[in-house]
């Protein structure tokens, strides 16, 4: 039954001392612009709170992101000359606008550009990248993982050794090797199979030992990095972090406070294949069916059990997702960069905000309205918890000014 007010991010001064702030941004190709709106709404938020430099990377402890969402990321921790994030959440929307029309061109007749497509994609990757490629390092240049303005955690799989790797700041301190260029691995995580091609570097750990990388999109394990993000903050702590030696790990769900934000997925798929028909199919119509593919509709759908997970564990009230899960035709493209698709994900950004809080059914599997209220005043909630933190930190700074602390984290954490 439909909550009037949802307990989303209510929580009491002393519990939000203690909370570890996690943003995770979904892959999705071109619908990368879906978050990047509703970032650029919290940020205008904060702004109107703590004034117009007010950055997202000031408010959140770890910012993770799969795929475009790890592009995202890099571009709200990378540094510029002034140590300040490279790009505010407003510039992301206009990013996307004017490169994805480059990065996945599209041909002047839709439907001769869908058999190029198609034959392109059995012969090698649609996309040649090398356009992605050129932007991301003029754009971030040489900045490492070390250097980011806050935690960062970005998914990517390794095709050659065969498993994943985490691009994670807490495990750089343990890992150089895993110290690459921002840029390079935006590309390995952007590297999304058939779409653009896999993407080889090298690094160096600290006595010089070459790693090879040959990585693909990281959402090939999790397009929504939720659950990555943090098993690494629970890697931290039991490291013995000064940072969080507060916590208790017996109940440290309580304290993740989480915004994952949704690139948008297609529309329920809900008896759209049966079993009888299926055991006749062989691998033509498991990868083409009908216009879609029966592989990838139950791959992506079968994502969800991460929200499953994150609607039953204790933190349910400090996990909020938005997501759109109605998308249909042009807009569920991960590649479609035309000026009309690309402002139609605009409008599906800025109407998301407007929509009440939803939660998956772990019964269905199908997102249900919990609350009369909007996506957007859980975000403004998200603010409220921003303003308890701030009181807790500048009475931090006074208790030090006054020696009656030792460290910043004895009443933040």
């Amino acid at each position: 039954m439909e909550e009037e007010t949802s307990k989303i991010f209510m929580v009491s001064p002393d519990i939000s001392r203690k909370l570890i702030r996690i943003l995770c941004i979904d892959g999705g190709g071109v619908r990368g612009i879906v978050p990047g709106v509703m970032l650029e709404f919290l940020e205008t938020q904060l702004q109107e709170l703590d004034g117009k430099e007010a950055r997202i990377a000031d408010y959140f402890d770890v910012i993770a992101g799969t795929s475009t969402g790890g592009l995202i990321t890099a571009m709200l921790t990378a540094p510029n000359e002034d140590n300040r994030p490279m790009y505010a959440a407003k510039d992301i929307k206009d990013f996307y606008l004017e490169h994805c029309p480059k990065i996945f061109p599209q041909r002047r007749y839709p439907l001769i550009g869908d058999i190029v497509k198609c034959f392109k994609a059995f012969s090698g990757p649609i996309y040649n990248g090398k356009y992605l490629h050129s932007l991301l390092k003029e754009k971030i240049g040489n900045t490492k993982l070390h250097e980011t303005l806050t935690n960062i955690v970005i998914p990517t799989f390794d095709i050659k050794s065969f498993r994943p790797v985490i691009f994670s700041s807490y495990e750089v301190k343990n890992d150089p090797s895993l110290d690459a260029s921002l840029s390079d691995i935006c590309i390995g995580t952007s590297a999304a199979p058939t779409y653009l091609p896999p993407h080889y570097f090298e690094t160096r750990d600290s006595e010089q030992n070459k790693r090879e990388f040959h990585l693909i999109d990281g959402g090939a394990d999790d397009n929504n990095p939720t659950l990555i993000a943090i098993t690494e903050v629970k890697k931290e702590i039991r490291r013995g972090s000064s940072k969080f030696s507060p916590l208790n790990l017996k109940d440290n769900n309580d304290r993740f406070l989480v915004l994952s934000l949704g690139t948008g997925s297609v529309a329920n798929v809900e008896n759209k294949y049966n079993a009888n028909r299926a055991a006749k199919w062989g691998i033509w119509r498991w990868l083409f069916k009908g216009g879609s593919s029966p592989i990838v509709d139950i791959f992506s759908r079968a994502r969800a059990l991460i929200d499953f997970h994150m609607s039953t564990i204790s933190s349910q009230d400090n996990y909020l997702r938005i997501q759109d899960e109605t998308l249909t035709g042009a807009k569920s493209s991960m590649d479609l960069a035309t000026k009309k698709n690309l402002n139609d994900l605009v409008k599906v950004g800025e109407d998301l905000l407007k929509k009440p809080i939803a939660r998956v059914n772990s019964r269905t599997g199908i997102y249900e309205s919990i609350s009369k209220e909007t996506n957007a005043q859980a975000l403004i909630r998200y603010i409220l918890v921003q303003l308890v933190l701030l009181a807790s930190v500048l009475s931090t700074e006074k208790l030090l000014r006054d020696g009656q602390c030792e460290s910043p984290f004895d009443h933040r954490f």
